[in-house]
């Protein structure tokens, strides 16, 4: 059995980036949505809150280790406040996360400690593919052995910061198994468009797509390459924990409006179909609360069953972001439909958890 009480460093962590979400991100976030811009000042300020760092060794210039429960906590707590600035702060993770998780010895000296102990720097990833049949274990771009080194061809889509990136890890089918490779910053051949992506959310999150052709990378582990299920288990754990702060964000704000709104002499909280709905509301959040820490308590411990746990936890809250968000919208009325109200964009958000997947990882 395992304890559903965060230990003493965790309850700190969880208050601090609790604080930073209220208190920053989310008075932030509408304008930076509309802005299409986050201010730098905002991301350096969550990334000096040391989430990446508190899960790195201190060989590698860290001051703790990794936990996937630790990371559930702290990311659903940021996403909270906003989810472009929370996915933004947590950019370089996605580069970070996989060299401790699976690079080779070399790989985490070279990287780890020059991306933890400076400031906030564009480290990414590149999983996502522009296609219906998106798989992240049958991806379409390919990966050929060069000698020592590999070659990559294909094209992928939303990848955070990419046009600033120092490096990124491009995601790749190697003889029919996906691995993970490492390209350098202006790598001959890596084509990064010029527009961001256009979406229905997100907007703030400065998002590319990257065109490979012949462009030579390393492969992250070295020549005996490395777990990928680990990695993509990371990142299921991840949004699953995204969601339920999203869900939980929208909920706060329905319920507040609705102990508020007075509606034929009575505050909509009392009416019979709007109680039910946030407690419904309520109920849901809290069971996939429950599957992403199991999911991520089984991963920690090196479960057999942790890939398919994070994997419903995954899909699960991915479902429930939608219908939160959508019923927090639907309880506000017709002012849920403002563009200036908080809830319209957090159902924008909510229905990105389906396909998003790979934007963080714990």
């Amino acid at each position: 059995m395992y304890s559903f009480e965060p230990n003493e460093e965790q309850q700190m962590l969880v208050d601090a980036v609790g604080k930073y979400a209220a208190n920053d991100l989310r008075p932030a976030a509408h304008d930076a949505e509309e802005g299409h811009e986050l201010p730098k000042k905002l991301v350096s300020k969550g990334w000096e809150l040391g989430l990446l760092q508190a899960s790195v060794p201190e060989s590698y210039g860290g001051f703790g280790d990794r936990s996937a429960v630790t990371g559930a906590l702290a990311v659903e707590e940021m996403a909270f406040g906003d989810l472009a600035g929370a996915l933004a702060v947590m950019t370089p993770s996605l580069f970070a996360t996989p060299v401790l998780l699976g690079g080779s010895e070399e790989q985490k000296q070279e990287y780890l400690p020059k991306i933890i102990g400076g400031d906030w720097a564009p480290y990414t990833a590149a999983l996502i593919e522009f296609s219906f049949d998106f798989d992240p274990n049958a991806l379409k771009t390919i990966a050929k052995a060069n000698g020592s080194d590999y070659v990559l061809n294909g094209e992928k889509v939303f990848v955070p910061f990419a046009k600033d990136a120092e490096a990124l890890i491009v995601y790749a089918n190697l003889d029919g198994e996906t691995q993970g490779f490492i390209v350098s910053k202006n790598s001959a051949g890596m084509q990064i468009s010029e527009e961001r992506e256009k979406l229905m959310g997100l907007n703030a999150l400065p998002m590319y797509r990257v065109k490979l052709e012949n462009v030579t990378a390393s492969r992250l582990g070295g020549a005996s390459g490395h777990n990928f299920e680990l990695i993509l288990s990371s990142m299921r754990i991840a949004s699953a924990a995204a969601a339920v702060g999203v869900a939980k964000s929208a909920f706060e704000y329905a319920k507040t409006y609705a102990k508020e709104r007075d509606a034929f002499g009575v505050k909509i909280a009392q009416k019979q179909a709007i109680a039910f709905m946030l407690a419904e509301i309520a109920t849901e959040i809290e069971a996939m609360r429950l599957l992403t820490w199991e999911a991520a308590w089984n991963l920690d411990n090196n479960k057999e069953d942790a890939s398919a746990s994070a994997y419903l936890a995954h899909t699960g809250a991915a479902d429930m972001a939608l219908m939160v968000t959508d019923r927090g919208v639907q309880i506000y009325g017709g002012h849920g439909y403002i563009r200036e109200n908080p809830v319209e964009l957090l159902l924008r958000n909510g229905r990105g958890f389906a396909m998003l997947l790979g934007l963080a990882i714990v």
